[in-house]
């Protein structure tokens, strides 16, 4: 029996940035996971994905995340998600910058 479908979002990393990014619904690069559109259904995530890797002078990197859907917006799965989500570990600047 194949395992069931986990939702997610597609992200990648800005290409000229190198900010952690993610595919809002209206088709632009976002940088906060709240604001990522969030698949439910593989076949739309899948077709989504395409084109998004098709962005080449936008974002590199690009690939699906897995999600827990929440009424704040999608909840990173695993670690490496919820890493990536909260910015650079070196310093507190980006992302950290405005927790």
């Amino acid at each position: 029996m194949p395992k069931p479908y986990t939702p997610k979002v597609i992200t990648a990393n800005a290409l000229l940035e190198g900010d952690v990014i993610y595919l809002a619904a209206d088709d632009r690069w976002v940088r906060a996971l709240k604001d990522a559109e969030i698949f439910t259904d593989e076949a739309v995530a899948q077709v989504r994905l395409l084109d998004a890797q098709s962005r080449a002078a936008e974002a590199v990197g690009v690939y699906l995340a897995d999600m827990e859907p929440t009424k704040d917006g999608p909840r990173p799965v695993h670690f490496r998600e919820e890493f990536r989500a909260k910015g650079p570990s070196n310093h507190v600047h980006g992302k950290q910058e405005h927790a």
